[in-house]
């Protein structure tokens, strides 16, 4: 029997024999390089491409497309796209996919947010050629059959309607974000079986809408742990046949800009209790709609305390002191084009009534300039951390350098964002609250509706 490692090394020699020869019609857009967490970014033959050079044995390559539940065309399309990132392709089966990648040492992976559709592996940087040539073929040439879509819907929806119906949070934000958004941001991440989606997903539209997904202008290629010039080599020889185009005779993928409505959803449940105050948030640094001022007032807000043992002194740290039983959490959710700042409490039904109405009385402080200086400091540095340190986080990279990369033509600067926040005023901060204040809330709550409060009993406009 022959052993596995010498499998493996001759796998990788033939992978590599196969792959030798280098692309033609290749263009670099020059950036400047920087140590740490900065990527240089690239294009060729109509591909966006950005790597980060980081030292050591192991290299993670996305592909990041706009094809997010935002974008599909029909209920369940982008679930559809991520279930077969990694079935059938026209030169490889499924069996063999997982066999190779296993052989390899190596993990794929796929999810998708609201916005992007996330595929990719981690494997060792030196089969850098083959996990490139496998994402090329999931991109123009997976095979979508009637028996195993079918079977993913079915199995997608139990799984969802299970997991969904029993996390009340879960269910709160999606409330949320329908409410606030409608449709686009507003679908629910995850489809149940309270949607119909079996009379829109099938095998021919959902080939086509990933004809349009995976259209050039709408993906791009992310590597952490990957030399810039290799990786423009392997994406020039194995993306050839990706359409330079969506198809003509299928709808193109929405562009239309957010907009946010507000208002309020109250759902019954026994099996917790959420609610979620919500407001008009900042969107991307890359996508033109970044209000610095929004993370600061989030850190300003808090609630969830980042010191072990500790509940934390952020403004709702100390004001729901007393709510043992809420736990509090502030955070700006940021999208191409909108952000949605969402307060969450979770807990006692009694607890998140009075720890609601301190939110909206902090909010009423921060407004009228009722706040300490020092505050205002160490919530400019937690934004500040907080967002570096997720530009640095290898997984959250991949997705925002790609979405910045197809929105904008360039990944999240994560130097400017840091000096943005560093710029915020005390005044900016105090304007952002009255605005949330004076225009319309996002109120969503999910539980004992007999005591948990509507939003105009705490003094919110929906």
């Amino acid at each position: 029997m022959v052993p596995r490692a010498s499998f493996a090394r001759a796998a990788r020699r033939t992978l590599r024999s196969q792959c030798s020869h280098t692309p033609n019609n290749r263009r670099t857009l020059a950036s400047a390089k920087s140590a740490g967490y900065s990527y240089e970014t690239g294009e060729v033959n109509g591909i966006k491409f950005a790597s980060r050079d980081i030292p050591g044995p192991t290299t993670q390559l996305a592909l990041v497309a706009r094809a997010g539940t935002r974008f599909q065309l029909f209920p369940g399309f982008a679930e559809g796209l991520e279930k077969f990132a990694f079935k059938s392709t026209h030169k490889r089966s499924s069996l063999r996919i997982t066999r190779e990648a296993e052989l390899l040492g190596a993990e794929l992976f796929a999810y998708h947010s609201r916005e992007n559709l996330v595929i990719g592996a981690k494997f060792l940087r030196e089969d850098l050629p083959y996990f490139t040539e496998l994402l090329g073929e999931v991109v123009s040439k997976t095979r979508f059959t009637r028996h195993e879509l079918h079977e993913e819907v079915i199995r997608v929806i139990k799984l969802n309607q299970k997991s969904i119906l029993a996390n009340t949070d879960q269910m709160a934000l999606n409330s949320a974000h329908s409410v606030a958004f409608h449709r686009g941001l507003g679908t629910a991440l995850h489809p149940t079986s309270s949607v119909p989606i079996t009379q829109y997903l099938h095998e021919q539209e959902l080939a086509t809408f990933s004809q349009a997904a995976y259209a050039k202008p709408n993906f791009a290629i992310v590597a952490n742990g990957a030399s810039h010039d290799e990786l423009e080599r392997w994406i020039g020889e194995f993306y050839s046949d990706s359409p330079a185009t969506p198809p003509s005779d299928f709808p193109a993928i929405e562009t239309k800009p957010s907009k946010y409505y507000g208002g309020e959803e109250r759902i019954a449940h026994d099996g917790g209790n959420n609610m979620i105050i919500a407001f008009p948030g900042s969107g991307a640094y890359t996508g033109g709609h970044y209000k610095p001022e929004i993370a600061v007032l989030s850190s300003l807000l808090g609630g969830q305390s980042y010191i072990k043992w500790s509940p934390g002194f952020s403004l709702l740290a100390r004001a729901c002191k007393a709510q043992t039983q809420a736990h509090v959490s502030t955070r700006n959710l940021s999208y191409s084009d909108a952000g949605l700042l969402t307060i969450s409490m979770e807990g006692k039904a009694s607890h998140i009534r009075e720890a609601s109405q301190a939110v909206v009385e902090i909010l009423k402080a921060i407004s009228g300039g009722d706040i300490e200086k020092d505050d205002i400091q160490k919530a400019i540095a937690k934004a500040k951390f907080r967002t570096l340190e997720a530009g640095q986080n290898i997984g959250t990279g991949l997705e925002l350098t790609g979405a910045g990369l197809v929105q904008s033509g360039k990944p999240s600067n994560l130097d400017g964002i840091a000096e943005a926040i560093e710029g915020v005023t005390e005044d900016a901060v105090k304007k952002a609250a009255k605005s949330l204040l004076e225009g319309k809330a996002t109120v969503s709550t999910v539980g004992d509706l007999f005591v948990l409060p509507f939003a105009e009993e705490i003094g919110l406009h929906v």
